[in-house]
């Protein structure tokens, strides 16, 4: 990164320095005692202006030309402090009193800016207008206003005559010091102004490409050392001059071909962002360079269960705030029952069997919490099924295994009433951490004890944690009931109903809050045909659907979970794409995949290049999907168990994707998150607007 000055120049050699002592007072104080002084420095900040690198100058052929830069040389060579300068002299022109002798001139100096920005690399180009014929300035101003620059300068002075007679002689030996009173009153530096870098450099249209400097060669002059440039042709200014003319047309086809190569619309206010922006962001491979940027967006979170939310941290509050509200002997009980766990480095694999067998589970799983140590807990509830890749087919527990550091959450300590308060306040502040806009919870009320009476409660609670944030924008909360596939074995299909008709009480009871049924489990158990008629109400109610499926099995379950029970989202879905009809059938039908990356690799077992345990994995299916135009997002599942956050599955997702994953996908990723989302229309749109809006203003900032 450096900062550029690029300049004109003719038989005033000084105005270099002047510039440059306006733009580097430490270095070259030339305006040391000038009575404007601190309006200078007050300039400087306003645009922030940095100390240049390099000064860059177009100009002539000719005696007074080369004069000029004999002085020009003198004089740099007297700084405390060397300077690069860079000078370029169009071939075969001298006082461009032809057309040919200002077309050379305009053509180099058009490349000359182009290349700057080239060079400058995000540092600062600078043009100055002080210097060189009125058509050098005339054809800078022009060059400014299509590659912008950070400022435009001049030099303001009394008429020659009127100038004290140092600056009439300008001997370099003057401007290597602060100006005396009389050379201050005779020359003051300004502002004009800045430009923005126009849109018509950058678009890709009409068989041609943005406008970079590969195609309209300069070459870089050593510096202090004049090159002589040959114009071949005047190709750079005549390209320049045709956007100008067909502007208005070249931007709507461009924004026109984007449309038509897209599969998924993106948020709409982004194509207002200039062509440059956008093609940066459709370009740029999402890596971990860009968590803060993701954390910054506003996002929604559709599969995301309430028993593997928390981190091991809010977990223990959780349990600090159960085991308050135990009596003094239920404690005894729980520490005793927790003895022998709590006095070893490792616990047998049956451990939750066995508090849940004995004692109260709330109390058992509160204790525990409480009292055994980081090391143990970590041992435990992760380490003992690291590696974490493919553990439904390579460790011998299977899906058990995934759900190991779930063990002493969710349903084994919300049964309990204290535990309600501080788990929503703990969801609430992760939701605020992370960035999200909307969330859609997901759990099992009726393992909690009275469904109906927990989920009273918890929607309490939320609300209760919400009101306690700042005033502004606050994230919003949806509850989705699960089914267990689980409840239709034996006689327990009475189990399975009674979960639909609670989830039916719950979504007429709660309407702002519970908007959905799920069903999941182990997808081998039942086959959605077997069990259509008990959803019957749930379709009769328009209750919208969700269904884990296609997670470990093939496309067969996702076929019955779109056809028998009428889903309106899958959860996962990953092997969608091995039914191509039913693929389309989903895209038609505008039925959305939640993939939730990190759960997929610990579950299923995917390629990762962090980990090289899952060499011989098959590839993430994500981009595969994508290309195709199916309608799908990028969730959490269980954040506390997989140790993520929606923004790094947005990361993970890309590093298993190859770095195919751009960042304007992963903005029209997000944008699919809110339109699937279970909401009525109206407040799905209130949404949806409020977060195009801070999206565009995020990207608007950040250039």
């Amino acid at each position: 990164m450096k900062n550029i000055v690029l300049m004109t120049l003719g038989a005033s050699w000084a105005v270099v320095p002047e510039v440059y002592g306006f733009l580097a007072p430490d270095r070259l104080p030339l305006y040391a005692e000038h009575p404007d002084n601190e309006s200078f420095e007050r300039l400087r900040n306003e645009y922030g202006l940095q100390v240049p690198d390099e000064i860059w100058l177009c100009t002539t052929q000719g005696e007074v030309t080369q004069k000029s830069l004999s002085s020009l040389t003198l004089w740099s060579r007297l700084l405390t402090k060397p300077m690069t300068l860079r000078i370029w002299q169009a071939a075969d022109t001298d006082e461009l009193a032809t057309q040919a002798e200002c077309e050379r001139m305009r053509e180099l100096i058009a490349r000359a800016c182009l290349k700057a920005h080239a060079e400058a690399r995000g540092g600062q180009v600078v043009l100055s207008l002080a210097g060189g014929r009125k058509t050098m300035s005339a054809d800078l101003q022009w060059a400014a206003g299509l590659f912008g620059c950070q400022a435009l300068l001049h030099v303001v002075g009394k008429d020659f005559k009127a100038m004290p007679k140092a600056l009439q002689d300008a001997a370099p030996e003057l401007f290597t010091r602060p100006f005396d009173t009389d050379c201050c009153h005779a020359v003051t530096p300004l502002i004009t102004g800045k430009t923005q870098r126009s849109d018509l450099l950058d678009l890709r249209m009409d068989r041609t490409e943005a406008i970079a400097t590969e195609a309209f060669s300069l070459p870089l002059p050593q510096s202090g050392l004049s090159e002589v440039w040959a114009v071949d042709t005047l190709s750079l200014v005549q390209e320049l001059k045709k956007r100008e003319q067909h502007g208005s047309r070249l931007l709507g086809n461009y924004l026109s071909e984007l449309g038509r190569s897209e599969h998924h619309e993106n948020w709409r206010s982004l194509y207002r962002l200039p062509p440059r922006t956008i093609e940066q962001l459709r370009t740029v491979p999402l890596d971990a360079r860009h968590l803060d940027w993701l954390d910054m967006l506003p996002k929604a979170d559709l599969h995301r269960h309430i028993g593997g939310c928390l981190n091991l941290k809010a977990q223990r509050r959780v349990a600090d705030a159960v085991w308050q509200n135990m009596t003094q002997q239920e404690q005894q009980r729980a520490r005793g029952h927790c003895r022998p766990l709590l006095q070893s480095i490792e616990w047998p694999w049956e451990w939750p069997e066995s508090l849940k067998n004995q004692g109260v589970r709330s109390h058992n799983s509160a204790a525990l919490l409480r009292y055994a140590d980081d090391e143990q807990l970590q041992n435990n509830l992760w380490r003992c099924t690291e590696p974490r890749i493919a553990l439904t087919s390579r460790h011998p527990q299977k899906f058990a295994a995934y759900e190991r550091p779930g063990e002493l959450t969710g349903s084994a300590i919300l049964s309990h009433p204290a535990a309600i308060e501080p788990y929503a306040q703990a969801i609430v502040e992760q939701a605020v951490q992370e960035g999200l806009a909307y969330i859609e919870l997901r759990g099992s009320p009726q393992k909690y004890g009275d469904g109906l009476v927990f989920l009273e409660c918890f929607y309490s609670a939320l609300k209760k944690a919400l009101t306690s944030l700042p005033d502004g924008k606050k994230p919003q909360f949806r509850f989705i009931v699960i089914a267990d596939r689980r409840d239709i074995e034996g006689d327990r299909t009475a189990r399975l109903q009674k979960t639909i008709e609670l989830a039916i009480t719950a979504q007429h009871q709660w309407p702002d809050f519970v908007v959905g049924l799920d069903m999941a489990g182990d997808e081998q158990q039942t086959r959605p045909s077997e069990i259509a008629g008990l959803f019957t109400p749930a379709f009769e109610q328009c209750l919208p659907i969700t269904i884990h499926a296609g997670e470990g099995q093939p496309a067969e379950s996702i076929w019955q979970a779109a056809y028998h029970l009428h889903a309106d989202r899958i959860g996962h879905g990953l092997t969608l794409n091995d039914n191509p009809p039913l693929a389309q059938r989903f895209r038609n039908r505008d039925i959305c995949l939640e993939l939730c990356p990190t759960s997929n690799r610990e579950v299923v077992g995917f390629q990762d290049p962090q980990w090289p345990e899952s060499e011989g994995c098959k590839p993430y299916p994500l981009m595969a999907l994508w290309r195709e135009g199916l309608p799908l997002t990028l969730c959490t599942d269980n954040p506390g168990i997989s140790l993520t956050t929606l923004s790094r599955e947005y990361l993970t997702a890309a590093r298993m994707s190859e770095g195919k994953l751009t960042q304007w996908d992963a903005l029209a990723m997000i944008k699919q998150s809110f339109i699937h989302a279970f909401l009525p229309g109206k407040q799905k749109e209130a949404l949806l607007k409020q977060c195009d809006s801070e999206i565009y203003e995020t990207l608007s900032r950040q250039g």
